[in-house]
């Protein structure tokens, strides 16, 4: 496969976004495989699309998922307590991550406005904005270039809102719309196109949409957000907040597994080659 034409490994394919990444992902010419729990849960899915049967909790499960694939987009998620949201939002993406085995990719990874709130009720009550933000610092330690993108609340924009914007430092948290609305189709599309641009290379945002149309050429909105600093574990201008030091001893492990050979930063590296 050519860079413009990648075996893409689509994990939460049967979500509402991943069913989007699909369809996004054969029209820009990819192939795409599919990890779902059962064949039956990808009934509906493209013709086109390979199917493979894994679970993300079960890491014996997954190397058919990662086998010769060029790329990953990670649009799963749980909707369970703190157990869940450890196993699956976070633990699914070591898991995948872990299962290529040093095998350099290029990752699209979602996870959520407000990710780095720690204080707010729904993080307290579920512990998923700090489960989703460690899954970012695997991704940013595994060497993989990458784009992470934390959407606002799906399709809660109105017909006039299309205009895509992209914020950096995680400062909206409000815990309701009024943080940032945007499609469905408009994150699948972003997460897609940022795994053949360079501009969006090892890059973190915010993702929203505002009055306006959508864009035509999405390289000028990557080219403008910032990259992340080499070896920093959080993503442009988030709050210190989260110390590596007070971190649970599994995630430290999970990190340093996660690191290149010859990598010296303690924080992971950016950078490699998708």
């Amino acid at each position: 496969m050519t860079r413009e034409q990648m075996t893409v490994l689509c994990v939460g394919a049967t979500g509402s976004v991943g069913r989007h990444v699909i369809e996004e992902a054969l029209r820009r010419g990819h192939a795409v495989r599919a990890l779902v729990r059962s064949r039956a849960k990808a009934a509906g899915f493209p013709a086109q699309a390979e199917i493979v049967v894994g679970e993300l909790t079960q890491p014996d499960t997954l190397a058919p998922a990662v086998a010769g694939v060029d790329a990953i987009v990670f649009t799963h998620g749980s909707n369970g307590g703190k157990a869940d949201t450890r196993a699956i939002d976070y633990g699914g993406v070591c898991n995948v991550l872990l299962a290529l085995r040093g095998r350099r990719v290029r990752i699209a990874l979602m996870t959520a406005i407000g990710v780095t709130d720690r204080t707010g009720a729904y993080n307290r009550r579920t512990e998923a904005h700090d489960w989703k933000r460690r899954s970012e610092r695997l991704v940013r330690a595994s060497g993989n270039a990458y784009t992470i993108v934390r959407p606002g609340w799906f399709d809660y924009n109105d017909a006039t809102q299309h205009r895509l914007v992209m914020l950096q430092g995680d400062t909206r948290h409000a815990g309701t719309p009024a943080d940032g609305v945007i499609a469905r189709r408009q994150i699948a599309e972003v997460l897609v196109a940022g795994l053949t641009l360079d501009e969006a290379r090892n890059k973190t945002f915010e993702l929203v949409a505002e009055t306006g149309p959508e864009p035509q050429d999405l390289a000028p909105l990557f080219f403008a957000v910032t990259a992340d600093a080499g070896g920093a574990p959080d993503g442009v201008g988030d709050a210190d907040n989260m110390p590596l030091d007070q971190e649970p001893a599994q995630v430290l492990a999970d990190l340093k597994a996660m690191r290149p050979p010859g990598a010296a930063s303690a924080h992971g590296q950016n950078g490699g080659e998708a």
